[in-house]
């Protein structure tokens, strides 16, 4: 199995703010290291490699995952379904309420 963690690259330079928090999740369950390869979709560049991959998926926001195994290829738009699907790791009701993202929730 092959993981690629898809990022995004601000235009001043840092890490998006959701790729941050998904990266210290992974870290923190000491799974850091099952991420195979790291792709940058840069802000403002649509051809950088992982705006391209982006667009070829029809994924439109970061961070996201693509696994790729001997069944093919899977999109992962979440590190907790991530974990729970691929990973064999548990994931908690809280952790499941703490990484919901209210820029992501429709409002009024």
């Amino acid at each position: 199995m092959h993981i690629t963690m898809v990022k995004k690259r601000l235009a001043d330079g840092g890490e998006c703010r959701k790729c941050q928090d998904a990266s210290a999740m992974l870290q923190s369950r000491g799974l850091g290291d099952r991420i195979d390869e790291v792709v940058w979709a840069q802000e403002g560049d649509a051809a950088s490699p992982g705006t391209v991959l982006a667009a070829r998926l029809g994924i439109e926001q970061a961070p996201f995952f693509v696994v790729r195994d001997g069944q093919g290829e899977s999109v992962y738009t979440s590190v907790l379904q991530l974990m729970r699907e691929r990973l064999q790791q548990q994931v908690t009701t809280q952790e499941q309420a703490a990484a919901i993202d209210p820029d992501d929730v429709g409002g009024i």
